[in-house]
C-alpha cells in the first residue's frame, strides 16, 4: 500500500482558512505541510509578550514588533513566529502578511518546540533569506543567535546567557540578553 500525502500551497491554505476549516485548530504551513502548533503554556506566553513589549520600546516607530502572526515565505511556508520584527508598513499588511523583504529578524521562544525551532524552522528561515534568527531557549535559559547567511544557511551561531547584542539591521540598538531572559 502506498501512502499518498497532499502538499498545500499558500493559496489552498488561505482558501481553507477563509472557509473556516481550521477554526478550532492552531496550525501553520511549513513546506506545504500542515503542522499542528503546540498549545501555548504560561511561560511561553509570558516571554513572548515581555520580549515584544521590550523590543517595541527599543525600536519605537522604526519597526513593528509582531507577536505570533503569520509571515509568508517561499516554498509554501506560512509559519507564525513568536516575534517578528518587520517593516512598519501599516495598512499594506491588510493585503499580505510580511514577506522576507519586510522582515528585519525573527524570534522563537522555545520549550517544547526547541528541536523544531533549531532545525526545521531555522532551515526554512535561512532558505527564505531571513538575515537573523533568534531562539530563546527556555529549557536552558539562553539566547541562540543565527546570522551571516551564505548559500541559504546561517554560518554564525552564538549562544548567550547574559550581555548585550545589537541586531544586524539596527546596529545602533543595544538589546540586553538579561532582559530577554528575565
Amino acid at each position: 500500500m502506498t501512502l499518498a500525502t497532499y502538499k498545500w500551497t499558500i493559496a489552498n491554505y488561505h482558501q481553507a482558512i477563509e472557509a473556516g476549516l481550521f477554526v478550532d485548530e492552531a496550525v501553520e504551513l511549513l513546506r506545504g505541510n500542515l503542522v499542528v502548533m503546540a498549545p501555548e503554556r504560561e511561560p511561553h506566553a509570558y516571554y513572548t509578550r515581555s520580549i515584544s513589549h521590550y523590543l517595541q520600546g527599543l525600536l519605537g516607530d522604526r519597526a513593528l514588533v509582531s507577536e505570533a502572526h503569520p509571515i509568508t515565505l517561499p516554498d509554501n511556508s506560512e509559519p507564525e513566529p513568536d516575534v517578528a520584527i518587520v517593516q512598519p508598513l501599516g495598512r499594506e499588511y491588510l493585503n499580505h502578511h510580511p514577506h522576507p523583504e519586510n522582515i528585519f529578524w525573527l524570534i522563537e521562544c522555545a520549550q517544547a518546540t526547541l528541536t523544531k525551532d533549531l532545525t526545521e524552522k531555522k532551515s526554512i528561515y535561512a532558505e527564505a533569506g531571513i538575515q537573523e534568527y533568534w531562539v530563546i531557549d527556555l529549557q536552558h535559559h539562553q539566547l541562540i543567535v543565527f546570522k551571516d547567511l551564505q548559500n541559504a544557511s546561517y554560518t554564525t551561531e552564538q549562544t548567550l546567557k547574559t550581555g548585550l547584542i545589537s541586531p544586524l539591521r539596527f546596529p545602533d540598538v543595544t538589546v540586553s540578553v538579561d532582559k530577554l531572559l528575565a
